[in-house]
């Protein structure tokens, strides 16, 4: 039996990147996957079908409400259901900076996407999963919610603070009545999110060096975490922060 069986999943964010990869992981474990972005997650979808797996693809931005609620009620209509919610669609722009030089539209942009987009999500999926008897939320933060860094992007660092908070007062609110939230705190995985800050040598080995593992996440890593938290496997489990970082956030010196 797969760890998932019986149980719907929406991920946002799943046309690549690491939601590509959690709805490939999350259908070869038996749920069946609403698959959202801002475009059509075609190619997300061949790849779990041709595995044997069983997902749609749908459209929808996060920050519209409107298209947020729609893409649930798609999925309800699917699958019958919903049980687990996968917060992956995030955004860090290219200059997120620090506190004087981060723009106004840059500092918006990632709060209604990253934050408002998340409160969307939940705000559309938490009705149809307690019409499903209860389930799991998974919302994506990251490691540097935990830590200050000198190469900034205060923005993006403010926002997945915000979401820990986010999911610790959801996490309360709903606890017994069914439904767990959970945050996933990556560390720097080789997404295109990241890659943008590793035009050089330099860049790399400036983030490197804090990493005791002394490399870089993969993908299937951290949704390895996401799986845990979304199946009943976690069951006692909720309004925690799930950190998967190679050791960053316990290091004070790394090895030579």
């Amino acid at each position: 039996m797969g760890r998932l069986d019986g149980k719907v999943a929406l991920i946002t964010g799943a046309a690549g990147g690491m939601g590509a990869v959690a709805a490939e992981v999350f259908a070869a474990e038996g749920a069946r996957v609403a698959a959202v972005d801002l475009a059509g997650c075609e190619e997300t979808v061949a790849a779990v079908t041709a595995a044997g797996g069983e997902a749609v693809s749908l459209v929808a931005d996060v920050t519209d409400g409107a298209s947020v609620d729609a893409a649930v009620a798609a999925t309800v209509e699917a699958f019958g259901g919903l049980h687990v919610l996968y917060n992956n669609a995030g955004v860090s722009l290219p200059d997120d900076d620090g506190p004087t030089t981060t723009s106004e539209e840059t500092w918006a942009t990632t709060m209604d996407v990253n934050v408002a987009g998340l409160w969307r999500c939940c705000r559309a999926g938490i009705p149809a999963m307690l019409d499903s008897g209860g389930g799991s939320i998974v919302n994506v933060a990251s490691f540097v919610a935990h830590l200050g860094a000198a190469t900034p992007q205060l923005a993006y660092t403010t926002s997945k603070g915000a979401v820990l908070a986010m999911t610790r007062e959801i996490a309360v609110i709903y606890a017994r009545q069914g439904i767990r939230c959970n945050a996933l705190c990556p560390g720097p995985v080789l997404t295109p999110l990241l890659a943008k800050y590793l035009s050089d040598e330099e860049k790399r080995q400036r983030r490197l060096v804090h990493i005791p593992m002394g490399r870089f996440g993969e993908a299937r890593e951290m949704v390895n975490g996401a799986l845990f938290l979304a199946s009943d496997e976690s069951s006692f489990m909720t309004g925690q922060s799930l950190l998967i970082d190679g050791g960053i956030t316990a290091a004070y010196t790394t090895p030579e």
